[in-house]
C-alpha cells in the first residue's frame, strides 16, 4: 500500500530509520495509530483530508519516509499535546526542506518556551540555509517590537522549562560561556569572517539548542539563557562584521529575547547597543540614539559603571551620525566620566573588558570624523593608537583609517596615505568587511578631492592591487 498522498498531492520521501520520532513516540507514550489518528483529525480541524494508519507510521518510523506539506507539523502538534511542550521539527528528525520563512529570526516572543522554539529554528535553518538570507535585506522597522517588548519587561518572571530528557547543570552553562569568550578572542584578532567565526553559530545550534530545549530550574536556566544569549549576540556581530547585515539583525533581537529570560538588564543594554551600533552603520542614526538611549535609561541603577560608559559611548556615535555635536558631547562626557569611575574590583561582566579608555578614543575618534572636525579626530585617533593592544587587531585597522580620513580632512596627503597604507595591512589580514570598507571609503575620498596627485593614485594601485580589495 502506498504512502497516502497529503493535500498537495506528492508523495512521501525515504531517507532511513527515524529514530528521533520513534523515540520520542515512546517517551510521550503514543503509538502508531493513536499519532496516526490524532494527525488525521488535526487536518480535518484545518480543512485537510488526510487518511494515515498506524501503517504509516511505522514508514516515517523505519523507514524515514517524511510526509509533505504541513503534516510534520501536525506530528509535532501531536507530541507537543503528550509533552506539553513545544516540538520544534528537528527533534522528531523532520526538518523543513522548503524555503526559509522571511520572518524567522525577526520574533520577539512573549512566552518563554516559543522564545526558545524561535531561538532554536533560527540557528537550525542558519545551519542548512545561510544563503537564503544573504537574499533578504535589513529593516530597521524590524527592531522596533523587539525593544518595545524588552522596555516593558526587561525579566522574565521564571526560567525554569520543562523539556528533554536532557537535565542540564551548571557545567552544561561554564562550557558555552568558555566558547563564548574564546570567541571574542577571535573575532577581535582575526575578524568576523575567519574560519574560527563559523564555529559560533554552529555551537549554538550543535551545543545550545539541545540544552534549551531540555529541562533545568530557575537558578541554572538564567545562566544558560544568559550564555546563549551572548553567543547569539556574538554570531551576529560577526555576521554585522562580514557584512551579512540580514542575518546579524535576526541573531540581535535572539540574543535580546534570551537576555529578557536570563534577567539580565546589562546584558540586554548590550545587546541594544549592538543593534544601536548596527543601526547607526546602516544610515538609520535616529533609531540608533532611540536604542541607545533605551539601553541606557533601563540601566541606571543596575549596570556597572563600565557598562554604562559604554552604553553612553554608543549613543555619541548616533548623535554624532545624526549631525548633533551638543548631543554628541553630553553623550561623551558622560561616557568618559562613567568609564573614570570604573574600579578593579567592580562586578563587570566579562564581555565588556574589551572597554578601556583607547576604545573610548577610538569611538571619540569616529564621533569627531562623521561631525566633520579633523582637529578633534586626530587628537583622539592619536590617543587610541597609543593604547592599543595587539589583541585588537582589527579594532587597531579601524583606528587607522579613521586617522588617515581625519588627514584627508586636513589637507596632509602625505599622512593620510601613509596612514592608509598601514590600515590596508591589518584589512589584509584579518576577515572583516567592515575594515575593507573603511579603507575603500579613504581612496574614495582621496581620489575626490585630488585625483592627479602622484602619492594618492600610487596609494590607490595598491588598494586596488590588494587580495580581496578593490578601489
Amino acid at each position: 500500500m502506498p504512502e497516502p498522498p497529503d493535500h498537495t498531492g506528492r508523495s512521501a520521501a525515504a531517507r532511513g530509520p527515524n529514530e528521533r520520532l520513534g523515540g520520542l513516540l515512546v517517551r510521550a507514550g503514543v503509538s502508531n495509530a493513536g499519532l496516526a489518528r490524532r494527525v488525521n483529525d488535526l487536518g480535518a480541524a484545518s480543512g485537510l483530508t488526510l487518511r494515515y494508519d498506524k501503517t504509516s507510521v511505522a514508514r516515517w518510523v523505519g523507514k524515514g519516509m517524511t510526509p509533505q506539506g504541513p503534516v510534520p507539523h501536525l506530528i509535532a502538534a501531536v507530541l507537543a499535546e503528550r509533552l506539553g511542550r513545544p516540538v520544534p521539527l528537528d527533534e522528531i528528525g523532520l526538518e523543513e526542506s522548503g524555503p526559509t520563512d522571511p520572518e524567522l529570526g525577526l520574533s520577539f516572543p512573549r512566552d518563554l518556551s516559543e522564545a526558545v522554539l524561535k531561538a532554536t529554528d533560527l540557528w537550525r535553518h542558519d545551519h542548512v540555509n545561510r544563503r537564503e538570507f544573504l537574499t533578504g535585506t535589513f529593516a530597521v522597522t524590524a527592531f522596533a517590537t523587539p525593544l518595545a517588548r524588552w522596555l516593558i519587561t526587561p525579566a522574565d518572571a521564571l526560567a525554569e522549562h520543562r523539556g528533554t530528557d536532557r537535565k542540564v547543570g551548571q557545567a552544561d552553562v561554564a562550557k558555552l560561556r568558555e566558547a563564548a569568550a574564546e570567541a571574542r578572542r577571535w573575532d577581535s584578532k582575526y575578524g568576523g569572517g575567519d574560519w574560527r567565526a563559523s564555529m559560533v553559530p554552529e555551537c549554538l545550534r550543535a551545543e545550545a539548542s539541545p540544552l534549551l530545549r531540555g529541562t533545568y530550574q530557575d537558578a541554572v536556566g538564567r545562566q544558560l539563557f544568559g550564555a546563549t544569549s551572548e553567543l547569539s549576540r556574538l554570531a551576529g556581530w560577526m555576521a554585522f562584521d562580514t557584512g551579512q547585515h540580514e542575518i546579524a539583525q535576526r541573531y540581535y533581537i535572539q540574543a535580546l529575547r534570551l537576555a529578557r529570560a536570563a534577567a539580565d538588564v546589562p546584558l540586554g543594554g548590550y545587546v541594544l547597543a549592538t543593534m544601536s551600533l548596527q543601526a547607526t552603520y546602516r544610515g538609520h542614526p535616529q533609531t540608533a540614539v532611540d536604542l541607545a538611549q533605551a539601553a541606557v535609561e533601563r540601566n541606571r541603577g543596575i549596570a556597572t559603571a563600565k557598562v554604562t560608559g559604554f552604553l553612553h559611548l554608543v549613543e555619541a556615535r548616533a548623535h554624532a551620525r545624526a549631525g548633533d555635536p551638543a548631543a554628541c558631547a553630553r553623550s561623551l562626557n558622560a561616557a568618559e566620566t562613567h568609564l573614570e569611575r570604573a574600579r578593579p574590583g567592580d562586578d563587570d561582566p566579562e564581555w565588556i573588558d574589551f572597554f578601556s579608555y583607547d576604545r573610548f578614543c577610538a569611538d571619540g575618534a569616529e564621533c569627531y570624523r562623521d561631525l566633520k572636525l579633523p582637529d578633534q579626530t586626530r587628537r583622539f585617533t592619536a590617543a587610541a593608537l597609543a593604547g592599543q593592544s595587539e589583541a585588537f587587531v582589527r579594532s587597531h585597522g579601524l583606528r587607522l583609517a579613521v586617522g588617515a580620513q581625519a588627514e584627508l580632512a586636513a589637507g596632509d596627503l602625505d599622512a593620510a596615505c601613509g596612514a592608509g597604507l598601514r590600515a590596508l595591512a591589518v584589512a589584509q589580514r584579518v576577515h572583516s568587511a567592515r575594515n575593507t570598507a573603511y579603507v575603500r571609503d579613504l581612496v574614495t575620498g582621496l581620489q575626490a578631492a585630488h585625483p592627479r596627485e602622484p602619492v594618492v593614485r600610487s596609494f590607490a594601485d595598491q588598494v586596488r592591487n590588494s587580495i580581496g580589495i578593490t578601489a
